[in-house]
Parts: structure tokens; sequence; C-alpha cells
């Protein structure tokens, strides 16, 4: 009897969880590559890729509007971050749900870091957060870790 307890409930748990996993909406894509433009120089880029329909939000939003885009690097003695990160320009449109002009990006957008390198090949790592919106709802904002290889 215990045993047909067990393989019911692990059934049930099977049967509920899976369903509840498949409705979490990802509609921000990202990946991430670098580029070395001197001998100690490079860019890395981060590139959101948005569902049709979605838009991801600029490093420069006002006080009172939805979570901007922002980005931590982890410290590392392998490099320095020159100047922050710079971002394409950004479509400006006023928002109800905000009740004010914001700045986002559509489709796609690519963020990207110049640093100063102290040795050939390195790893950058941090995390970045962002919020995304559709006409008629917004998500949580969300947290990812990355990591890039220079080489």
């Amino acid at each position: 009897m215990k045993k047909i307890y067990k393989y019911l409930l692990a059934t049930v748990f099977v049967l509920t969880v899976n369903p509840i996993k498949a409705q979490i909406l990802q509609p921000v894509h990202w990946s991430y590559a670098a580029k070395k433009t001197g001998v100690n120089e490079a860019v890395v880029f981060l590139k959101a890729d948005i569902d049709e329909g979605w838009h991801v939000y600029s490093q420069q939003v006002a006080p009172g509007g939805p979570v901007k885009t922002s980005f931590k690097f982890n410290l590392s003695a392998d490099y320095i971050l020159v100047g922050s990160v710079t971002e394409p320009k950004p479509i400006n449109r006023f928002e109800d749900v905000f009740g004010m002009t914001v700045s986002f990006f559509e489709k796609s957008v690519i963020f990207q870091q110049k640093l100063k390198l102290k040795k050939g090949q390195t790893k950058v790592s941090g995390t970045l957060e962002y919020m995304t919106c559709n006409d008629e709802k917004c998500l949580p904002p969300d947290n990812v870790e990355f990591t890039i290889p220079v080489k």
C-alpha cells in the first residue's frame, strides 16, 4: 500500500509541476560575445533578442518608471572597464501604465562595454538586470548572470 501511495504522490507531483514550468514567459533571450580591438583592448557585446510584441527598457529611465536595464561587472585583475555600457538610440514613447515617456528597445538590442586588458585572454563576468513589457502586461524584473570569454 505504501508503494502505491508513493507512486501516486510522485505522479501527481510530476503532473502539476511540469505545466507550471511550461507557463513561465521568457520573451527575452540573451547572448554574449567579445572582440579584441587591439593588443590590450576589447569590447564585450550583450545582446537581447526580444520576442514580437515585447520590449526591454533602456539604461536611461527616469525615476518612477519601469526598471531600467543595468549591468554589474565582477571585479578582475585581468581587465579595467573603459567608460560605461553603451547602447543604440532607443524608442521613446509615452506609456500609460507608468504615466510617463520611457525609452526602450524592440526586436533586438546590443549593449557594449569597452575593456582595457591586462592579460591576453580572460573571462568577463557579471550580472544584468532588465524588465520587459508588452501592451498588456509587464513581467517582474529578472537578473541574469553572464560569463564572456575574451580571447
